[in-house]
Formats: structure tokens, sequence, C-alpha cells
């Protein structure tokens, strides 16, 4: 049992949540070529590469330039990784450096960690997606058909991966556990979910094989707002990342009920 179970407030503790969200956006300030510049520089090469260079020597898919076209997916994998990147670590030092018993032992309701932490990497990885959005206009013709449909998959999937890496920052019991998924599992499912091509292209049991990967509905639904073409319906992409967004929380809060790994 942890204090978290009895810290329930009659409203939010704002301040906590505040102090929480100001010292992980401060952490990011202080480390800007990390934190900004080094992801924005490497999705910028896949812009030139694939986007200028290949680009246009490929054809159309869907009546969409290919170096448009793969901008939404790009944007997706900078989003997934930097989302999962920010909240774990964010977590995990509490308990590396020990001071994770200050925040267990402190009137804070599990919640109120829960926002502050994921609030800062959500917030980091939108600033960022909206940089590398704005550095793609400088190599290939973009058009928004859905810009509020746009913003809304870009903030969804940032909380939702954000919660899945805090998930990660309490499971990981040393620094290389905090990449295994990120690099062996998250990174491969964003590169075969439709990042650089659309499932309509591939052989029929292969399109069956590819809808088990979440991934593909965040990059349909996002690249749909863009274009108005999407691989699966834009309702089922938003209710896939609503439900999985919903199971990280659950896991959260049986975490924090539990208490399991909050210690060690």
């Amino acid at each position: 049992m942890t204090s978290f179970d009895n810290a329930v407030a009659p409203r939010f503790n704002w301040r906590a949540i505040a102090a929480i969200y100001r010292f992980e956006m401060a952490r990011t300030l202080r480390t800007p070529l990390q934190s900004v510049v080094s992801p924005v520089l490497s999705t910028s090469l896949y812009f030139v590469v694939f986007g200028a260079a290949i680009g246009s020597r490929m054809q159309a898919i869907d009546g969409v330039a290919y170096g448009a076209f793969i901008v939404p997916g790009l944007i997706m994998l900078t989003l997934l990784t930097q989302s999962i990147a920010n909240a774990s670590f964010a977590i995990y030092f509490p308990k590396f450096t020990g001071t994770i018993y200050e925040l267990l032992s402190a009137p804070v309701a599990w919640w109120e960690v829960v926002i502050g932490y994921v609030g800062a990497a959500a917030t980091k990885s939108v600033v960022l997606g909206l940089i590398i959005l704005l550095t793609a206009t400088f190599f290939v013709p973009l058009r928004i058909e859905h810009p509020l449909w746009m913003l809304l998959f870009l903030v969804l999937t940032a909380v939702t991966f954000s919660l899945f890496g805090f998930i990660i920052g309490i499971w990981a019991d040393g620094f290389e556990k905090l990449q295994i998924i990120p690099m062996m599992i998250v990174t491969p499912l964003t590169f075969l979910g439709g990042t650089f091509y659309s499932v309509n292209m591939l052989p029929p049991f292969w399109q069956t094989v590819t809808l088990f990967n979440p991934v593909v509905y965040l990059i349909s639904g996002f690249r749909w707002s863009f274009y108005g073409v999407a691989d699966v319906n834009v309702a089922v992409s938003l209710g896939m990342t609503v439900m999985f967004m919903l199971l990280c929380l659950a896991t959260i809060w049986w975490i924090f009920k539990t208490g399991y790994r909050l210690k060690s």
C-alpha cells in the first residue's frame, strides 16, 4: 500500500501538479539539443532523402505526392518514440535517485502525479510534432484538410503513448529496459504500420495481418486529417486510440493500487 491510496483530496492539488509539470518542462529546456534539435534534425533527414530525393521519383499514392504522403507517418514516428522516452525517463529517474519516496509520502493523489508527468511529456511531444510539421513545409508541399482532427489525433496520441511510457518507466529496473520496448517493438511497428506506404498496396493476406498492428490506426487517422485518405475508417482509428489510452489508465491505476515496482 502507498500513500496514494489515501491521498484522495476533495479537489485537485493544482500546486503539486504544476510543480511536477514545471520541473519536467525545465528539464527539457536544460537539454535543448537532445530534446528538440536532435529529433527535428533526424526527421528532417527523412524528408530530404525520402521526400525530396526519392519522393520525386515515386508515383503518387491515393492522389498524394509521395513526399507529402509520408509526412504524417514520420511525425507519428517521432511522436510515439518521444512520448514514450519523455514519460519513461521522467518517472524512472525518481526511482533511480530514490526521490520516489518523497513522492510516495506526499499528500498527492496518484492521478495528480500522472497528470503532472504525463502532461509534461505529452506537451513536449506535441510541441515537437508541430515543429516537425512546420519543418516539413520547407521540403514537401503539404495541405491539412481537417486541422482540428489533426490536432485531436496529435494530442490524443501524445497523451496515450506518454501514459504507455509512464508504465514502462515504472516497469523498468535498469536503463537498458527503458530502450527495449521503444527500440524493439514500437519503432518496428511504426515502420510496418504504413509510414512509408499505404496498407492498401499490400496483398490481401498481408493487409489482414497488418490490421493487427495498433500503429496502423494511429497513422491512418492522422494521415486522413491531412489528405482525406485513410487505410481504415477514421472512427475505428479514433476508437482504437481511445481504447489503448483507457487500457493504459487502467494499468496505471492498478500499479498505484498495488504498489507494483514503485519502490524497486
